[in-house]
Formats: structure tokens, sequence, C-alpha cells
């Protein structure tokens, strides 16, 4: 215990035992799965992040060791720890520099977003430099003013390689490629069953792994255009999920951009169109409608629907307004009269 303590000061980094685990020390070879809760805090106890709060849920934090995680100091403590310990690491700047972005990331993930929304084209080191904003006003100070930070580890599970199934986010390039298949066909499936938020969440591992493989891609190329064309129905798939959740802006936003690279995509139009409608964006979705009509005629009639539904909620929220203000501004009614009981 002295002896990785002392190595640990001598890297930077200071540990506090919170709470022994119990077993003895795995050798936590590469492949090993780590899972844990951490919370993240600066020196002067203000706390950035907390995986049993964020996002509203309490989902702990997986690790596959030895796979070269951007934040690597977190690989670098854990492989002091026994299962079921608690400590506290301060660590030095050296070691934080890239938090700002693992944070970001994390903070996605847990509001369902993709992991890499709002992360340039570049490597972490040159985002630092640069004065992008991270979408966070407390990760835009930290990246800004790296400091030492403190982490507090709570180390759940030790599972050796082999003992369980690989994540697609740990899995390699290749790995990932010849999964999204087999991820789409069991969304699909999902979607028959009526399992919409199963779905949903098929849908998005497999946007989330084909987005991590085309950001290694140059914007334009033949791979990064190959990698778009297997999103694009994906991406698809995931808002008719949405529509049916009734999250009409998400949709309204993934289809717009979708619409933007491929003008010709029927399919967005028509479920854009179908969210403006939802959100009483009329003129928008007579537009939508008209571009569906225009690319694929043979649509008329469920367009045609479409519009009827629209122009009957709106005359029916006409005529409820009607109603609630001719109540309001109707100066001949009686006046209400106060009771006590």
């Amino acid at each position: 215990m002295e002896e990785e303590a002392r190595k640990l000061l001598e890297e930077g980094i200071k540990k506090k035992l919170v709470s022994p685990g119990k077993g003895e020390l795995s050798t936590f070879p590469d492949g090993t799965k780590v899972v844990f809760h951490y919370r993240t805090s600066q020196c002067d106890g203000t706390v950035l992040d907390d995986s049993r709060t964020m996002g509203g849920c309490s989902k702990p934090m997986e690790l596959i060791l030895g796979k070269k995680f951007k934040l690597a100091v977190w690989e670098t403590v854990i492989i002091t720890m026994r299962q079921g310990e608690v400590a506290e690491f301060t660590c030095d700047t050296k070691h934080t520099s890239l938090y700002p972005l693992v944070s970001q990331s994390l903070r996605n993930i847990s509001a369902g977003k993709d992991p890499l929304e709002g992360q340039r084209h570049c490597c972490g080191i040159a985002q630092i430099h640069s004065h992008h904003s991270l979408g966070h006003k407390d990760l835009d100070h930290l990246q800004a003013n790296p400091q030492p930070l403190v982490f507090t580890i709570d180390l759940l599970q030790v599972l050796p390689p082999g003992s369980f199934q690989l994540d697609v986010w740990a899995m390699s390039d290749n790995e990932k490629l010849e999964l999204v298949p087999q991820i789409h066909e069991e969304g699909n499936m999902l979607f028959k069953q009526g399992q919409i938020q199963e779905a949903t969440e098929k849908y998005y591992n497999g946007i989330a792994c084909l987005k991590n493989l085309q950001m290694k891609e140059h914007p334009g190329d033949e791979a990064w255009i190959k990698l778009d064309n297997m999103i694009t129905p994906l991406l698809l798939n995931y808002c008719q999920c949405k529509l049916m959740q009734g999250q009409y802006y998400e949709v309204i936003e993934h289809c717009s951009s979708l619409v933007f690279k491929y003008e010709n995509n029927v399919k967005a139009f028509y479920k854009r169109a179908k969210a403006h409608a939802a959100v009483w964006n009329a003129a928008e979705a007579r537009a939508d409608f008209a571009k569906v009509l225009e690319l694929d005629p043979t649509l008329g009639p469920s367009v045609a629907k479409e519009l009827r539904a629209m122009e009957e909620r709106i005359r029916s929220k006409e005529k409820e307004e009607k109603g609630r203000y001719k109540t309001l501004f109707n100066y001949n009614a009686p006046p209400a009269t106060a009771t006590t009981g």
C-alpha cells in the first residue's frame, strides 16, 4: 500500500483511502473491464461531475483497460484499487488537461446526445488550445484555466478479459463496422414489436458507432461519404422513433441536417413536415409536404391525409381560442362572486 502511494506521489497523484475494498488486488491485464462511480471536484470542493446524479440517473462508468482512454489518469489510479474500494485522488494539472473534453462527452451521453457532439474534427490537444466553446461554462473555464482535480472513485466491479461481452465503444474500427448491420436489424425488429424506446437506443448506438469512425475521416472523402450513407437510414429510423415519442424539435433538427446534405431525401422532408405540423409550424409543414409531392407524387394520398389532419387541428385550436377570448372579453357576463367557506 505504501509503495503504491509513493509511486502515485512521484506521478503527481495523492491518494486518500475513503473505504477499503475486499479481496486481493487484481493484476488488471489489458482488456479488463472496470465499472465504477466517479465524482470530479475542484480543489476548493466545487463538484463538476457526479456519475450518481448525471443526467438524472445513477449510471456507473465502464472502462476497458488498455484501450487508450482519453483520460489516462483514471486507468493509473484504478489499478491501485480493490473491488469495493472508495478512494480520493488529487491529480496534478498534467493529468487533467483533457478532462473538459472527456466531461463534455460524458455529459452528452447522459443527455442522450452524440458523445462527439460539439467537438471539432481535430485532436484533443488542438481543441484545448482553440477558443471553441464546449457548451458548458464550467468546462470552458476549466479548459482556459487548467488546474488540479480531485477524482473520488468507487470501484464496483473488476471483470477479467473474456468474462463479458465487449461494448460497442470498446471495439476496434473493423469490429464496429461489422456490428452496425446487426444493430440496425435488431432496431428494426424491436420497432416492429412496438418496443420504441429500445429501438431508439439501438439506432442511436449504430449512429454513434459510425460517427465515431467518421470523425477519423476527412469530410467529403470517399470513406467519409460511405459512412454517411450508412448513417442516413439509421438516422431516419431514429427520427421515426422520436416522432412517435413526441420529440418533434429533435426530429426537425436531424431532418434539417439531412436535407441540407441530401436535398432529394423524401423521407427526411416527410418526417420534418410531420414534426413541423405537430408543433404548429403550419407554413413550414406545407412547404415540406409540397417538396415531398415534388419528389414523389405517389405519396399524394398520404400527404393529403396529413394536411387534412393538420388543418383540422388548426381549425379546432382557432375555435377554442375564439371561445376563450369571447368569454374573456364578454362584459355582459355576470361578475364572478367570491365565496367563503
